[in-house]
């Protein structure tokens, strides 16, 4: 009866973590690529006057345009933000599940560790992978798209070889992931959404706002959406472990791809 009880949890919170995923993830997607839409059309706009994007979806035609003030009440605004938070503390959920309190998180023939040294290897890992994105995406290296793209993928590259020297290779492919959603997520509420607020209450009360501070959250949105492909590629590995973390490669393996997701996901934003 136990087993069975801990299989529907399992069970139930992976189908609520999927959902909430696939609607913050679609969200993601759907803003950045409108906003690359309209930031191409300003590029060739010679009046200034930057027309709607259309589109046909659900038996209707959408004309989107994008605003430089507030048209209604502040709180007429609609926000997402819930989609995020869901689905990393679903993550997270199941991260102790499945790791922390089975079996999975330590390979005796990778290290011999005790399993409250690996859980705190694991915690600490998130945690040091948000300071180190941060504080690198803040600096002049984060101004240029393609000297943080090389530094991101360095990061990777170590990050994942010192996870697959400490845990299985299930749990390293499944922590490296955990990483990326953690940045993801906390980009969302400590980055994002305090920008959002800050733009609200300024057109709000009619005063200026600071273009810089919606710049950056932007960029981290931007940001979202590059790690999002790797996430999910991360999520499905543990269901093919001949070619992903149980492979004799596993290292070259997980970096290849995630540089492939990123790949994939410029093409996506761009298309």
């Amino acid at each position: 009866m136990e087993f069975s009880i801990r299989e529907w949890l399992n069970l139930a919170v992976r189908w609520f973590h999927v959902f909430a995923g696939i609607m913050w993830v679609g969200q993601t997607y759907y803003f950045t690529w409108l906003d690359g839409q309209f930031t191409r059309r300003e590029k060739t706009a010679t009046t200034g006057d930057v027309p709607g994007v259309w589109m046909v979806h659900s038996g209707g035609f959408y004309s989107v345009e994008r605003k430089t003030g507030l048209g209604v009440g502040a709180g007429q605004v609609r926000w997402f933000r819930w989609e995020a938070l869901m689905t990393w503390v679903a993550g997270m959920i199941l991260l102790v599940l499945v790791y922390y309190l089975g079996s999975g998180l330590i390979d005796p023939d990778v290290a011999d560790i005790s399993k409250t040294a690996a859980i705190a290897i694991g915690l600490g890992s998130l945690a040091a992978g948000w300071f180190v994105y941060d504080g690198v995406a803040r600096s002049p290296l984060g101004k240029s798209q393609s000297a943080f793209a090389v530094f991101a993928l360095i990061m990777t590259a170590a990050v994942s070889w010192g996870l697959l020297h400490v845990f299985s290779g299930r749990a390293a492919y499944i922590h490296l992931g955990a990483i990326f959603g953690t940045i993801m997520t906390t980009n969302v509420w400590l980055r994002i959404l305090p920008a959002q607020r800050r733009m609200i209450a300024a057109a709000a009360s009619g005063t200026a706002f600071d273009a810089s501070v919606s710049a950056q959250a932007k960029l981290r949105s931007k940001h979202n959406t590059f790690m999002a492909v790797p996430v999910v590629f991360l999520m499905l590995s543990n269901h093919y472990p001949v070619g992903t973390y149980g492979n004799r490669y596993a290292w070259p393996v997980v970096v290849a791809l995630v540089a492939l997701g990123w790949g994939a996901a410029k093409l996506i934003r761009e298309a």
